[in-house]
């Protein structure tokens, strides 16, 4: 069987504004602005073509940037099963880094908040091992039957599948009950930390993972900096320590992880080398502003962007 990736997830136009002070109120704060293409599903691909995986995006563009997007995927090897909505804009996030990294988003969904079973056609199966959902899927009616119809044919397949649930305050809003009952059929669930103890109300990681690993089989507890934790059928069986790098945009970290463990899963390594493959992957995404690997620009760059 091929070892196919299979990402169903947003595109995003992200604008960064990295900002040593706190944000002013009523007036200015001085800031480094760049332009990024990012989204968590299309970083995940991103990332995952960059490290040698046969990488596939299904995803919803907007009639405004579509074209430079689509390129974009294409020039890190990402095989992108794209739709251009033609009623509306690619979604927009705005993504405020503070001097320690950590980034706070203005979110705006645009076409992504509409793909639907409409973008769907089972041969975008055809030479796939695996399937990942990023959770921002769900979280729009047309994307969550999308989500269940591409779960009921994976699992059909016999494939693996994971999912990735991107957000508290999404999660919040959606359920945590319902996003469980929803992502049933993954195999694997790979939250960062506050996710995980949301969808368990758990008071740290280690439980957190147990649990989340009694309903899926697998559990990848993303800790940042801290590292990783992987639990299987409600133990912990592998964890690794974060790696020490100079951290300069925290955004995308978490799907670049993502990329590095199933990468190396479907490359045939155990579970702690994928964990160590995730954490080298999410750190490598620290060191760098934007969600995406880099080629041909300095950090600091603006990305060349056209529309009408």
């Amino acid at each position: 069987m091929s070892a196919g990736l299979l990402v169903i997830g947003d595109v995003v136009t992200d604008v960064v504004a990295i900002h040593s002070a706190p944000v002013s109120t009523g007036t200015d704060t001085a800031a480094d602005i760049v332009l990024r293409p990012g989204g968590s599903g299309a970083n995940t691909a991103s990332w995952a073509a960059h490290l040698g995986a046969d990488s596939r995006l299904l995803t919803r563009v907007g009639f405004d940037t579509g074209e430079w997007h689509t390129a974009e995927l294409a020039k890190v090897g990402v095989r992108p099963h794209v739709r251009v909505d033609p009623d509306h804009p690619t979604a927009v996030v705005i993504a405020m880094v503070d001097v320690t990294g950590e980034r706070s988003m203005l979110t705006n969904r645009g076409a992504g908040g509409h793909i639907s079973v409409d973008d769907w056609s089972p041969d975008l199966l055809d030479g796939v091992r695996h399937l990942h959902i990023s959770g921002y899927t769900l979280f729009a009616e047309p994307g969550l039957e999308l989500a269940r119809l591409a779960m009921t044919s994976a699992a059909a397949l016999g494939l693996s599948i994971s999912v990735d649930p991107a957000s508290t305050g999404f999660l919040r809003e959606f359920g945590v009950e319902r996003f469980l009952a929803e992502t049933a059929r993954a195999g694997l669930v790979i939250p960062n930390r506050d996710e995980a103890l949301l969808l368990t109300g758990a008071g740290s990681p280690e439980p957190a993972a147990e649990q989340l690993s009694d309903r899926y089989g697998t559990a990848v507890v993303k800790l940042g900096a801290s590292g990783a934790i992987l639990a299987r059928n409600g133990r912990v069986t592998a964890t690794t320590e974060g790696r020490e790098r100079a951290v300069v945009d925290s955004t995308g970290a978490g799907d670049a992880f993502a990329a590095g463990f199933l990468t190396a899963k479907l490359a045939g390594a155990g579970d702690l080398a994928s964990l160590e493959a995730g954490c080298d992957a999410g750190a490598d995404a620290v060191a760098i502003v934007g969600g995406r690997p880099r080629y041909g620009l300095g950090s600091n760059q603006l990305y060349p962007i056209h529309t009408d």
